[in-house]
Parts: C-alpha cells; sequence; structure tokens
C-alpha cells in the first residue's frame, strides 16, 4: 500500500466530552500521522456546504444542527493505506454495530452523536481537506 492522506474529523459530541487527545492517540497508535490539525466552530454555511452531498436526505437539518453546536477538530492523517486504516480505526457508523476498540464502541454515543468522520475515497479526502486547509498549513 502506498502512503497517502485522508480527513479527519472530531465531532462536537466528542470535543465537548473532552475526548480531542483520546481520540487523536488511538489514529495516532493505529499508525496514521496528523500532518494538520484545526479547532473550529462551523457556522450553518459552513455545515451545509461540507454536507452538501446530504442535502436532499432526511437528516440533513439534524446533521447540520449537530456540526454547528460546538467545537470540531479538523484533521489531515497520513500513513500506509491511511484512507481505509482510518475508517477501520474509526468503526461502523453506528457505534452498536462497530467491532471493539474502535472510536466509535469507545467513545460514540449514538448513531447520530458517532464522534469521528473520516474520508471514504481518494477523491472525497482530496475534497475535504480542500475544503477545510490551505497547502500551506499541511506541514507533514
Amino acid at each position: 500500500m502506498a502512503i497517502e492522506r485522508t480527513f479527519s474529523m472530531i465531532k462536537p459530541d466528542a470535543t465537548k466530552r473532552n475526548l480531542t487527545g483520546a481520540i487523536t492517540k488511538m489514529l495516532e497508535d493505529a499508525g496514521l500521522r496528523v500532518i494538520a490539525s484545526k479547532r473550529v466552530w462551523m457556522s450553518k454555511r459552513e455545515a451545509e456546504g461540507f454536507y452538501a452531498v446530504h442535502k436532499e436526505r432526511p437528516f440533513f437539518g439534524e446533521l447540520v444542527e449537530g456540526m454547528t453546536s460546538g467545537p470540531t477538530v479538523v484533521q489531515v492523517l497520513e500513513g500506509e493505506g491511511a484512507i481505509l486504516k482510518n475508517r477501520e480505526i474509526m468503526g461502523a457508523t453506528n457505534p452498536a454495530n462497530a467491532d471493539e476498540g474502535t472510536i466509535r464502541k469507545t467513545h460514540a454515543l449514538s448513531i447520530g452523536e458517532n464522534s469521528v468522520h473520516g474520508s471514504d475515497a481518494p477523491e472525497t479526502a482530496a475534497q475535504e481537506i480542500a475544503y477545510w486547509f490551505s497547502e500551506t498549513e499541511i506541514v507533514g
């Protein structure tokens, strides 16, 4: 596998519970390097833009509301097979279905408050990274 970059987000439900360090440690222990990171409080416009792919879905309003409810940590991760590795350590979207030892099994409160987000493909990773970071902010 090649070294690649992916996007990772620690959501407001996790930052409110002071889990930023614990989640980042799980990512790093899995072999991923944080090469860019910042704490943001998404505006409604930013959340709607970031999640525009879900605009027609019934949960869109609730998603935007949740993502604007508190600070979020956005990160760029780098490593061997980073996209798949990040998705594996995050675990299933529904924490009830997540494997033991994953972020969502360990920290998520519910399917809606599932603590983290990660890119699902190289194209998505590139778009999501560019949404939050300029090239000069990525210093890996």
